[in-house]
Formats: C-alpha cells, structure tokens, sequence
C-alpha cells in the first residue's frame, strides 16, 4: 500500500492520494460508497486495480487502528 497510497504537503493539502495523481483516497472512497461500480471508478479517475486495493487496504488498516469506546449499557 505504501506504494500506492502516499502523504504529500504539496498535494491535496497533505491529505491520503494515490501516487502519481491528485485523486484522494476519500475521494474514491465515498464514490464507491455512493454506488458507483469498482469498474467506472477505475476508468473515471484513471486507476488501476491495484491502485483500488490499495484504498481498501488503506481503509481497513484505518478502521482496525480505531479505539473503539462501547456505549454502556442502559436498563
């Protein structure tokens, strides 16, 4: 992943892109997350398929390294 997904001040202000574009990796997140088939989004932003697992590989590590804090119980 750390091939594909980079960090760069000088980039979409320091945020998540995949290298070698200016495509955040929210960007792509959120158009699958709206519906927009794996296929199109790779042809819409000029992606490869291992640029796209890379973001979900970037995502699942994300997720895992949150500290999750269980509401307690109400009666």
């Amino acid at each position: 992943m750390e091939d594909r997904v980079i960090f760069d001040p000088e980039i979409q202000h320091g945020r998540p892109v995949i290298r070698g574009t200016r495509v955040p990796v929210v960007r792509v997140l959120a158009e699958l997350a709206g519906g927009m088939p794996p296929e199109q989004v790779l042809v819409e932003y000029d992606l490869t398929p291992e640029d796209l697992q890379a973001v979900y590989r970037f995502a699942a590590e994300l997720i895992e390294r949150e500290k999750l804090h269980p509401l307690p119980a109400t009666a």
